[in-house]
């Protein structure tokens, strides 16, 4: 089964209902030529790098799906072209790295800041600041 990832920019002037709408219609074409969806990302309201159509922000969607046959796709980025509430799109077919990305980011494994432990050595010496036992560098005259 091959995997795909279709990224695209709705126009933000539509309203909240038009915007889900059209992504449903994207999602409702996919399962209709047979392909499956993995995940389905609204990244939200974002500021784009240069004006699309006199537009300088947009609503950012990214659909992973998957599928038997590419020839559908053709069709499908076609439709893409001539919905005009999309200012932009890009279809990426994924390999096996690209999926398991996803599938890591999509299960917290990448992207998550954890705290890192400190050095044995910094934790004693904040702990001797702390007590007082720390005593003050010393002041070397280098004039000779």
């Amino acid at each position: 089964m091959r995997h795909y990832e279709v990224n695209f920019i709705v126009d933000p002037v539509l309203s909240g209902d038009e915007v889900k709408a059209t992504a449903e219609t994207i999602q409702k074409e996919i399962k209709g030529a047979g392909g499956t969806i993995v995940h389905v990302d609204e990244m939200g309201l974002r500021q784009l790098a240069y004006q699309i159509n006199k537009r300088s922000t947009g609503i950012f969607y990214c659909i992973e799906f998957a599928c038997e046959s590419s020839e559908w796709l053709v069709k499908f980025e076609l439709n893409m072209k001539r919905n005009e509430s999309i200012l932009r799109f890009l279809t990426v077919k994924l390999d096996k790295y690209g999926v398991k990305y996803n599938d890591d980011k999509r299960n917290g494994r990448i992207g998550s800041r954890s705290k890192k432990k400190e050095a044995p050595a910094a934790s004693a010496l904040l702990a001797a600041e702390e007590t007082g036992t720390v005593s003050a560098p010393e002041v070397v005259d280098l004039d000779v």
